[in-house]
């Protein structure tokens, strides 16, 4: 191939990438600092935009736990397909990001590969959250309560607007408590204990 033909071609390529660099989302912004420890524990999925798994999840609940390292012991279990289907876990482990001030963790189910975790709202009395990704591919609008009032699920509905994700792909997550028969919120702890 001529020269000049080669570096007409890579001229495009780099056009091209250039381009496609210019189109990627801004980073997902993250709250200026998370007390970790008052950021533990259950956590109620409200609503997101979910991943293959959750896309047909009743009664999710996402519970953290401060590992003696740092890390954070994430379990996610949820109902396939119904309040009375089998209960389904996830337990990926989180680090946090250093210099984030706890609001940005690397989420990991597999290794060593971590996904982006970003607390990008949180109220002031830790009751409510909403977690994104800068690719705007997946969020989670999640309370300490199975629901929430109107007014206030609206109010979330509008940040995760402003965050740049299309609410019309959010997904509400049916939950009903209490649960039949006996809590399926007892799993086995990291260190193997049930809670």
């Amino acid at each position: 191939m001529p020269k000049s033909k080669r570096f007409a071609g890579l001229t495009v390529l780099a056009v091209l990438a250039a381009l496609s660099g210019c189109s990627s989302p801004p980073p997902m912004p993250a709250v200026n600092n998370v007390d970790i420890k008052r950021f533990m524990g259950d956590w109620y999925v409200i609503a997101g935009i979910p991943t293959w798994p959750e896309r047909q999840s009743y009664n999710a609940v996402e519970s953290y736990a401060l590992l003696p390292d740092g890390r954070i012991q994430t379990t996610f279990r949820y109902r396939h397909g119904g309040f009375d289907a089998k209960v389904k876990t996830m337990r990926p482990v989180g680090t946090v990001e250093p210099d984030t001030g706890n609001a940005i963790w690397g989420m990991q189910f597999i290794w060593p590969i971590q996904a982006e975790y970003v607390i990008a709202y949180l109220d002031d009395d830790y009751q409510q959250t909403i977690i994104g990704r800068s690719k705007r591919d997946y969020v989670w609008i999640m309370a300490r309560t199975p629901s929430l009032p109107p007014a206030d699920y609206a109010r979330l509905v509008d940040k995760v607007r402003e965050l740049g994700y299309d609410t019309a792909e959010l997904r509400l997550v049916p939950q009903q408590w209490p649960e039949q028969g006996p809590d399926p919120r007892t799993y086995p702890d990291a260190a193997g204990a049930t809670r």
